[in-house]
């Protein structure tokens, strides 16, 4: 398992890996500077404050400065939101394989929840209220008020974790797939008693055990290219491996990328390989779950024809690609090939020709409508040939032949003309 999260985007930023499933990221401390250093600091803070990007005071600029949650301004919460944009398109279309989540910020549940508590306040006042409790009686209500309030979140792995199961059908239970997600998680405090806010994204990637150093490695490249893309001198952008003695929990190993800051070199992100312990702890018996096979009487099914109708510019897939009769190998070659075309055009496409189980076209037709995808295309041993698939539209069911050149920009005009 790989996972990995990114802390505020507009401040200093650290990220964790996860192995044979998952990727995430730990707090970060303020660092000291001194002399110059704090001159050079303290100026930027103050430009950004001048500017529009954080709003001024000495707190809220401090906040800042050690990557917590603070108060943008106008142009700051424009920058905010294009970084969370750049690193969602990042992970979501590096691959075809990575699916977006949004999981609940606070949890009920006394055995995955963290070391904060969110409690009333008025609900312990009551309890404080209470003249007649003695100091062990109020203890113990105290207790049982904390045990039983929601935990917030730390970090998005546990939410992951627990969508692993039902994402599975996603990808006809095959690995590897990934989770993202971005949001708000609160940190422990630094000695104040009041916790942090950050903003974190996270990208938690399946894997098999076997595979999970390949993965390691080829995340840490795809995050060191994203931060140099950015970067004015990119050389001071570099990866190293977490020394054995600094492996956190039950990580197996960590990549972290480095930046050179001019008080000195910083860990941003660090990537773990956390294992499947914490995967198989969440769903008791999940080996079982894997090996489950639904048989269902799909003529019922097809029966009665169920369309989520999404408007084009809100449906989440646009395009489905599948493979009809011909030599198969060739045949995905061609389905990656327009696969990539169509992410590089920022056009969502689901992978069906990647199933391995036997469908019927009428079968994945319905599969598709019910999931709101906009078009089906199909391509076949006429593609090899010719050029030549078929495209069938979700609302009208026509089918239509098409060169394999004229996709890309028949959707592209087609989703421009429904926006609104």
């Amino acid at each position: 398992m790989l996972s990995y999260c990114v802390r505020n985007v507009l401040s200093r930023r650290q990220c964790t890996l996860n192995a044979a499933p998952a990727l995430q990221l730990s707090r970060r401390h303020c660092s000291a500077s001194s002399g110059g250093d704090l001159d050079q600091v303290g100026a930027l803070l103050q430009l950004c404050a001048d500017r529009h990007y954080v709003s001024p005071g000495q707190t809220n600029t401090e906040r800042f400065q050690c990557g917590a949650s603070c108060v943008y301004g106008p142009l700051g919460t424009e920058l905010r939101r294009n970084l969370l944009e750049q690193w969602w398109h990042s992970v979501t279309r590096s691959t075809a394989q990575v699916f977006g989540i949004n999981t609940l910020s606070s949890s009920q549940d006394t055995a995955t929840g963290g070391p904060l508590r969110m409690v009333k306040s008025d609900c312990l006042q009551h309890i404080m209220d209470q003249r007649e409790l003695s100091r062990e009686q109020l203890v113990q209500e105290v207790q049982a008020l904390i045990q039983r309030s929601p935990s917030p979140r730390t970090n998005f792995l546990q939410g992951a974790l627990e969508q692993f199961v039902p994402s599975l059908e996603l990808v006809n239970r095959k690995l590897p797939f990934g989770l993202a997600e971005s949001g708000l998680c609160f940190q422990p405090s630094d000695g104040d008693g009041c916790p942090t806010e950050v903003t974190q994204t996270s990208l938690v990637w399946f894997c098999s055990p076997r595979t999970s150093s390949h993965w390691l490695d080829h995340w840490a490249r795809q995050r060191l290219k994203w931060w140099r893309k950015f970067a004015l001198s990119p050389s001071d952008f570099s990866c190293s491996d977490v020394p054995v003695e600094e492996l956190e929990g039950a990580a197996s190993r960590g990549v972290r990328i480095v930046y050179s800051f001019p008080w000195g070199p910083e860990p941003l992100e660090t990537l773990w390989s956390r294992g499947q312990t914490e995967l198989l702890q969440t769903h008791k018996g999940v080996r079982s779950k894997l090996q489950q096979v639904k048989n269902e009487d799909n003529k019922q099914k097809l029966q009665r024809r169920k369309v989520l109708k999404l408007h084009p510019v809100l449906a989440p897939v646009k395009v489905a690609l599948d493979i009809g009769r011909g030599a198969t190998m060739e045949l995905r070659q061609v389905c990656e090939g327009l696969l990539q075309e169509l992410m590089e055009a920022k056009i969502s496409a689901w992978p069906g020709y990647l199933e391995t189980m036997p469908t019927s076209m009428e079968q994945l037709n319905a599969k598709y409508d019910e999931m709101g995808v906009l078009f089906t295309v199909v391509i076949s041993e006429n593609t090899l040939e010719s050029g030549l698939l078929q495209v069938r539209s979700r609302d009208t069911t026509v089918r239509e032949t098409k060169h394999i050149s004229e996709i890309k920009n028949f959707l592209s005009r087609y989703i421009s003309a429904t926006d609104i």
